[in-house]
């Protein structure tokens, strides 16, 4: 790498946001992804690079320390996805267009199938016309790595597209609830009962836009010991939707009476199970013993290429324990008792039944596809 590639690393931004992140002064993921989006943004608007590689490796390396300080890391592969795309797009315009012509005059056998796979669609730039293709091949040639005589043209040339792939996913980020929400009507019906547990902003946002059209009535778990619970109740009732503010050990008892299982989730695993707030894990569980089904709320930012590898209680990260068993009870405490807090449960695929997404509904199985659409595969160790 490039020194004065490496050099950006130590960009005040990212050590802000690493500190703030250690700290939990940003709360939430959507929060977290929106202000990594921003620093990055930074990083490549400043970082001095001369081919792809640099530009890559420079982002991982922020990306590394971001993930110290929260381990997903889910932004940034989305980011460098994006990067590759138009990398793609602006330096092989020519390649693929000689491939699209080629490949319109032949025929899609079942031998050209199995070798090349299945055709994609080509970008309208990728059109037989001389204009078009005069653009794309001058586009191609105008972005040059390791310029000798020019070092910096190659940045200069592709960074305004990146800026351009970097506030797309701004834009995706900022507009993820109402994108989740806006099919909230065919999930919910009228006179249903709903549980949901703690104060997701995202199925805040979806049972908001369900009252618009359907009259419904919400219980929600208090979500001990954060009783975050309180706070979404307060929301929803003000909000004028039928709501009920129950205890966590009652939820087992009147499962029975729910007709859906809504919840929102911090992290969502390749093999298609989750990390939600804690009471998760004892809502899906109830959930599964009375046939209720469980949906979750979630946008696609929080797809994680990562697996269960962490702690036996399934738990990313754990909150001071003196919440749950004060310190005055000294006859416990450092005698032969474990007290744990953690923030977030472990849920297991099998009791998922659909994930709501920004794009769409998807079951648990189709996690692994999404993933593969949306990072590298060179991405999932950053």
């Amino acid at each position: 790498m490039a020194p004065e590639a490496s050099t950006s690393t130590s960009h005040r931004s990212v050590d802000v946001l690493v500190s703030k992140l250690r700290r939990r002064q940003v709360v939430g993921s959507r929060e977290a992804a929106l202000e990594t989006v921003k620093v990055l943004r930074q990083v490549v608007s400043r970082a001095k690079f001369s081919n792809i590689d640099q530009l890559v490796g420079l982002i991982r390396l922020v990306g590394r320390r971001l993930v110290e300080a929260q381990p997903k890391g889910n932004t940034v592969r989305k980011i460098l996805h994006h990067i590759r795309e138009e990398y793609n797009t602006a330096t092989k315009g020519t390649a693929s267009s000689s491939s699209a012509v080629s490949s319109s005059k032949g025929v899609f056998s079942i031998a050209n199938f199995v070798l090349q796979g299945q055709p994609r669609k080509q970008p309208v730039a990728q059109k037989s016309e001389a204009g078009r293709t005069t653009t794309t091949t001058s586009m191609s040639m105008s972005v040059r790595e390791n310029d000798p005589h020019d070092p910096d043209s190659f940045a200069k040339s592709l960074k305004p597209v990146l800026m351009e792939a970097i506030q797309d996913v701004l834009d995706e980020l900022e507009t993820v609830y109402d994108n989740v929400s806006k099919n909230a009507k065919d999930h919910i019906h009228s006179d249903e009962i709903i549980l949901t547990i703690g104060h997701s902003k995202t199925v805040e946002a979806f049972l908001k836009s369900a009252a618009h059209y359907r009259s419904y009535t919400v219980i929600v778990a208090e979500t001990s010991p954060s009783y975050s619970g309180h706070e979404m109740a307060r929301s929803l009732s003000s909000a004028g939707i039928s709501t009920f503010l129950v205890p966590d050990s009652s939820i087992y008892a009147i499962m029975s009476r729910v007709n859906k299982v809504i919840l929102g989730a911090h992290a969502i695993l390749a093999n298609g199970g989750m990390f939600a707030i804690t009471g998760s894990l004892l809502a899906t569980s109830a959930a599964r013993v009375h046939s209720v089904p469980v949906v979750v709320c979630a946008g696609q930012f929080k797809l994680t290429p990562l697996w269960n590898l962490y702690h036996e209680f399934g738990a990313l990260d754990f909150a001071d324990p003196s919440s749950v068993l004060g310190f005055e009870e000294g006859r416990l405490v450092g005698k032969e008792v474990e007290v744990v807090n953690p923030y977030y449960d472990y849920v297991e695929p099998e009791q998922v039944d659909v994930f709501i997404t920004n794009d769409g509904d998807h079951p648990p199985s189709s996690v692994y596809r999404l993933i593969k659409e949306t990072y590298d595969d060179e991405d999932h160790e950053l």
